[in-house]
């Protein structure tokens, strides 16, 4: 398996360390400029993420909640588009499966959807929570001036009209 790039968020957490452990991840000024180039946002003004660490053997939990405040291209006009996020965090860090080639289709079932795996003795929670800022950006925002961009570029949907309106033309009073 290929080493995993690095983040630009990077937290490690050593599994050990785990048990009812509270993390606050807050990114500073260069941290948030390389998620905001990562995703495409104009800026990345705050992050912020608090958990709480649950370790079950090599399982680890982390709930908590990620707050941010970024800056976002109107997905119609291209304009700045202040957003705030505030997201509850769940997340499961499993150690790795060897039960599989790399390259081999697995099914997964509903518990390990929200599964992430780890190599070795510690995991990356900062990519985690990158991750989930990645998510929770709204991918067709759109601000004030979209109506009127969509107008001005002919895009805007026709007017719905009613079953009836063929009507309005007939004289049916002969």
């Amino acid at each position: 398996m290929s080493a995993p790039a690095k983040s630009e968020l990077e937290r490690w957490i050593a599994v050990r360390q785990c048990e009812g452990r509270e993390v606050e991840i807050i990114a500073d000024e260069a941290e948030r400029a390389a998620l905001a180039e990562r995703f495409a946002l104009v800026s990345v003004d705050r992050l912020s993420a608090k958990l709480v660490l649950h370790r079950k053997g090599e399982d680890v939990s982390a709930n908590g909640q990620l707050q941010a405040a970024i800056v976002q291209s109107c997905a119609v006009s291209g304009d700045p588009l202040p957003a705030k996020i505030d997201e509850p965090l769940s997340f499961l860090f499993v150690p790795e499966r060897e039960d599989y080639e790399e390259d081999e289709e697995i099914e997964l079932d509903e518990a390990q959807l929200d599964e992430i795996e780890y190599t070795g003795d510690r995991f990356d929670l900062g990519e985690a929570v990158a991750q989930s800022l990645a998510l929770a950006i709204d991918p067709f925002a759109t601000g004030p001036d979209a109506e009127r961009v969509r107008q001005e570029a002919g895009l805007a949907e026709p007017q719905k009209k009613s079953p009836f309106d063929a009507l309005k033309g007939l004289n049916l009073k002969e």
